[in-house]
């Protein structure tokens, strides 16, 4: 009697398809693990920690890592891989908040001006988003958080304010090349409105690059954060931040090098993953690389 075939799941495929992108593309996969790593980390640190951020032990400074302290101490004795998963906490905070207030602006400026066009599109393309692009946006994030004063509000609020007009030119881009299809076209003939022909048939249609864009942004703020945190215009002591950290163990570069190894070995691997988590993310989204990858 012959046994009929078994039916494979949805969970059989998913599992298929996954080990299929895990092999086909190793780096993203690689990315992903670490990415898992540092958003665990970062959200259960205060349960995972292993001792107090804060807490000073001057007997038991500038310590190797051993069994007691997996990544050593600092030159007040604090834990090191502590401070680490605090850190990625406040660095994780950041990022978000930084790409969600910069990507809302750049939503609202950059459709405005795409969609509608004409002196609404050349205001706020010559004189909003060329003026921001026009100079690095960390050199708008240091003046403005020198202006504003260290504090977490006031990091998010000056990174933000330097990354928004790169969203902003993105988002006016795809409107343009959006916003003269066909279907937008019917919709319009329809009598549809400008907002619900923006957020019902342009907006969805964009979403590819903004999230690919926002994944590698993610990266970048992480970057900006603990350069604004090195000089000082971060967040402010005690609350742990790698830019902090790598500020503090200049002086014991050679002495205690881990105080340097740690805080950058964990600031390389987070900007990784959020690139490769990008560039899957465009793989993936894209139809033919999918079709071409076999997924």
């Amino acid at each position: 009697m012959a046994i009929a075939p078994s039916i494979p799941t949805q969970q059989d495929t998913l599992r298929l398809r996954s080990a299929t992108w895990a092999r086909r593309q190793p780096l993203a996969a690689l990315g992903f693990f670490f990415l898992a790593v540092f958003v665990l980390g970062g959200l259960l640190a205060p349960w995972i920690a292993p001792a107090n951020p804060a807490a000073i032990d001057l007997l038991h400074r500038l310590q190797g890592p051993s069994a007691s302290h997996w990544c050593g101490t600092d030159e007040l004795g604090r834990d090191t891989l502590s401070r680490l998963l605090w850190g990625a906490r406040l660095s994780l905070a950041v990022s978000v908040s930084v790409v969600s207030i910069s990507l809302a602006l750049g939503l609202a400026i950059g459709g405005l001006a795409g969609y509608r066009g004409g002196w609404i599109d050349n205001l706020l393309t010559i004189f909003a988003m060329n003026t921001f692009l026009a100079l690095p946006g960390i050199l708008l994030a240091i003046a403005f958080a020198a202006f504003l004063g260290p504090g977490f509000q006031n990091l998010v609020l000056a990174l933000a304010i330097g990354g928004w007009a790169g969203y902003a030119r993105l988002v006016r881009a795809q409107v343009l090349a959006v916003k003269e299809r066909e279907y937008v076209e019917a919709a319009r003939a329809l009598g549809a409105s400008g907002p619900r022909i923006f957020f019902r048939h342009i907006l969805p249609n964009m979403m590819q690059p903004l999230m690919v864009q926002a994944a590698i942004g993610m990266g970048g703020v992480i970057l900006a954060e603990a350069t604004l945190s090195f000089l000082g215009l971060g967040i402010p002591a005690p609350a742990p931040s790698w830019g902090s950290m790598l500020n503090d163990s200049r002086s014991h570069l050679f002495d205690s090098p881990h105080l340097v190894l740690f805080p950058a070995l964990a600031m390389a691997l987070a900007v990784l993953s959020f690139n490769f988590l990008g560039d899957a993310l465009r793989d993936y989204l894209d139809p033919h690389t999918r079709i071409q990858m076999g997924l």
